[in-house]
């Protein structure tokens, strides 16, 4: 598939000149169809380890030589998100996304490296089989990280198609690359490189080139185009449609198109954020050409935080704002990343500093469109929709647990975050463990920290806020009671094998 899209703006193109041109296509394309219909449309685009401090609009952006106007638009034309919540790696965010539970509750808590047994099961019920039982059209672009095993495809878990399939993970594109210089046989490489993906008809998924770090540099706009084909085909036919999303950037390697190449002072990384905005315009664009802009939800999020200290040194620049931690481990940079839901007329614009968590996106578009939450599981996920839609003033979550390897490794309840055990480096730089770290057993009593008045939790308040303990341990207690319910499955770990 090749890039066709038009050639790529300067640093400080704003979408407001397009609209101009796109506003007699969306008066062609309008229809009563459209008027009539009474479930709103949902695009999703999930991107790829994207930080709190990456995006103008979170205090990044053109601050830090990578404008992302178009990002920034749909943050001030919807409800921006400045407390969204995630969980610390790429498989288990999007576990959470489909599922609206727990990662450990999926069997899918850590990241899934190809040839590890973790893989989303067929018994789950996915937020794309919820749309599918209220008629909706829908499809899969890009990253999915969730198994290549055939239950685990997105055409087996409600996913009417899966175009430019990128089902594990980037950092695959320098694999061969490594292997080679390690004087692997070549049957061994083909077997463990990445490929890129396409459904048949009938959901069958089939490779159709390697995901090469030369491919890496074209896979963005083929995403966007296919997710552009894709809403420009439902639109035309009106019906309701869920469109997901699953951008690569700004996952290491940043390679990017010779358009981008070079756009931003901060390097690599910078343009890589650049063509990340420049193909969600483009999404956007073709959402209000298609005439269905007032009826289409509109939802950008990251699934988990930056790496400004892990992958390869060369394409690092990442940044998790004034939070410390990264992806990989469990403090708040890891966790906290850009979130922003549009739906004109629908949800007023502004600034939430509300939490809200990605768990919740099922309960809510569930709820919104009219489709029954499943009642047989624990669905960790709360329902949003009326704070979204200006019912109540407050959120409706006030807690939310994050996991290592299936352990609970931190608590985040309203301003505060509790930790039952301390995080280290273990090499690297010594202020963000990230990946590269590791976690001790607290010589006394958990940590607490203050969120707000301290987001890099540097001063730990044990010794003067002991009382958070009492809801600290209410919010653990009601998880594991859950499980005499509901067990969770064994998770996989690559460093603790069952013997038994």
């Amino acid at each position: 598939m090749t890039d066709t899209t038009r050639d790529a703006p300067g640093p400080f193109r704003l979408r407001m000149g397009l609209r101009l041109i796109t506003t007699a296509f969306a008066i062609v394309f309008t229809s009563a169809a459209f008027a009539q219909q009474d479930k709103p449309n949902v695009v999703l685009m999930l991107a790829d380890n994207v930080g709190w401090g990456d995006i103008g609009a979170f205090a990044g952006g053109e601050l830090r030589g990578m404008p992302t106007p178009n990002i920034d638009q749909l943050a001030a034309e919807g409800m921006q998100l400045s407390q969204f919540l995630v969980e610390p790696a790429c498989t288990p965010s999007r576990a959470a996304l489909l599922t609206g539970r727990y990662s450990t509750r999926v069997g899918l808590n850590t990241v899934i490296i190809g040839g590890t047994p973790n893989t989303l099961q067929a018994s789950e019920v996915t937020l794309a089989e919820l749309f599918k039982s209220q008629g909706y059209a829908t499809a899969y672009a890009g990253k999915w990280h969730l198994g290549l095993e055939e239950q685990s495809w997105p055409t087996r878990q409600g996913f009417d198609e899966y175009r430019v399939g990128v089902i594990e993970t980037t950092d695959g594109t320098l694999y061969r690359e490594s292997m080679e210089r390690s004087g692997m046989p070549e049957a061994f490489i083909e077997k463990v490189v990445p490929r890129i993906y396409e459904s048949d008809p009938d959901g069958t998924l089939r490779a159709v080139r390697e995901y090469t770090v030369e491919y890496r540099a074209q896979v963005e706009g083929d995403i966007a185009a296919a997710s552009v084909d894709f809403i420009t085909r439902q639109a035309d036919a009106g019906a309701p449609f869920f469109m997901m999303i699953g951008w690569t950037h700004s996952h290491y390697p940043s390679v990017v198109p010779d358009e981008f190449a070079g756009k931003s002072p901060a390097g690599p990384y910078g343009d890589a954020i650049m063509e990340l905005d420049y193909r969600t315009g483009q999404v956007l664009d073709a959402i209000e050409a298609a005439g269905v802009e007032d009826n289409t939800i509109v939802i950008w999020i990251s699934d988990n935080g930056a790496t400004p200290v892990s992958g390869p040194p060369a394409y690092r620049g990442g940044s998790n704002g004034p939070f410390r931690g990264e992806l990989g481990d469990a403090l708040e940079g890891s966790i906290r990343v850009p979130g922003m839901i549009k739906w004109p007329n629908r949800i007023k614009p502004g600034n939430s500093f509300e939490m809200v968590s990605i768990h919740d996106m099922l309960p809510t578009l569930a709820t919104i469109i009219g489709a029954e939450i499943p009642s047989d599981r624990a669905i960790d996920g709360i329902d949003q929709s009326d704070y979204f839609l200006g019912e109540t003033s407050e959120s409706n979550r006030d807690q939310l647990i994050t996991f290592i390897e299936g352990e609970v490794a931190a608590v985040r309840w309203n301003q505060w975050r509790i930790y039952p055990k301390e995080f280290g480096p273990s090499g690297g730089n010594p202020a963000r463990p990230g990946l590269g770290g590791h976690r001790s057993e607290m010589t006394s009593l958990p940590g607490i920290y203050n969120i707000l008045n301290d987001p890099r939790e540097e001063d730990n308040l044990t010794a003067s806020n002991a009382w958070v303990f009492r809801p600290y341990m209410q919010v653990v207690g009601t998880y594991l009671k859950s499980l005499e319910t509901y067990p969770i499955p064994n998770g996989v770990s690559l460093t603790k094998f069952d013997t038994q």
